[in-house]
């Protein structure tokens, strides 16, 4: 549909819409999914690392009053289940396979041939290491956890600007097509293609711009969930060197 042809002259934004050509509400039509499906993305993963942030300190605020690890995973296990929870169990079980008896009341597998001299053994080297890969394995999961969805922020964030580029080519092709079936080349001819060229551009824009907003928020959010909880999984090394465990 040609504006020079039909001789309708759009006033406002929403009429340049309605009058535009069906490739422009294709593309708008488009744009319009993109933005409805980034912003429930949005909303979601704002959600969820309020949420994580909100288990995370009270997880946190109740294992520091434990004294042992025994009394942090009991107080832990009793908690909304949550990342730092997950990550406690996983590695308390794993402990406990490598040495059995070590940590009582944990439900780890029992030590019938002399729990005293399993406890008082260390880990060996290569026992320890994979008791970090496991720590590692398990941060590397939850990560992975929260970092899904974010993704598509950065995709709809990128290709968006590139789809309003396209329905903006097609309507300047549109105007120009107008001008030569018109024979007209004046401002009034030439003013409303034009303008229906770059609606799209700015749904595009409109489009891009909160959901590469919302990508870097989310990443950065993200590596600091990671650093945290990478943090905690030294902090159960740490506390079980220290009551002479490993």
């Amino acid at each position: 549909m040609l504006f020079q042809v039909r001789g309708a002259i759009p006033t406002t934004p929403w009429e340049l819409v309605l009058t535009s050509s069906r490739e422009t509400q294709f593309v708008l039509g488009v744009l319009a999914v993109f933005s409805l499906v980034s912003w429930y993305l949005i909303v979601l993963k704002w959600w969820q690392f309020r949420r994580m942030r909100q288990l995370g300190d009270g997880f946190l605020a109740e294992v520091e009053k434990a004294p042992r690890l025994e009394e942090a995973y009991h107080a832990a296990m009793r908690l909304p289940a949550s990342p730092y929870n997950r990550l406690l169990r996983e590695a308390v079980h794993f402990f406990s396979e490598l040495k059995p008896g070590s940590l009582k009341g944990m439900g780890g597998p029992a030590n019938p041939a002399g729990g005293a001299a399993a406890s008082s053994a260390t880990l060996t080297t290569a026992q320890l290491e994979a008791f970090r890969m496991v720590l590692a394995k398990e941060v590397a999961a939850e990560r992975d956890a929260a970092a899904r969805f974010i993704p598509w922020l950065a995709t709809f964030g990128s290709v968006s600007p590139l789809l309003g580029l396209l329905g903006t080519v097609l309507g300047v092709m549109d105007a120009f097509i107008g001008i030569a079936v018109g024979g007209s080349g004046n401002i009034t001819a030439v003013a409303p293609g034009v303008a229906e060229a770059l609606v799209t551009t700015v749904g595009g824009l409109a489009v891009a711009v909160p959901a590469v907003m919302s990508y870097n928020l989310f990443v950065n959010r993200l590596g600091l969930f990671a650093g945290e909880l990478e943090g905690f999984a030294q902090e159960i090394v740490g506390t079980l060197a220290r009551e002479g465990r490993i």
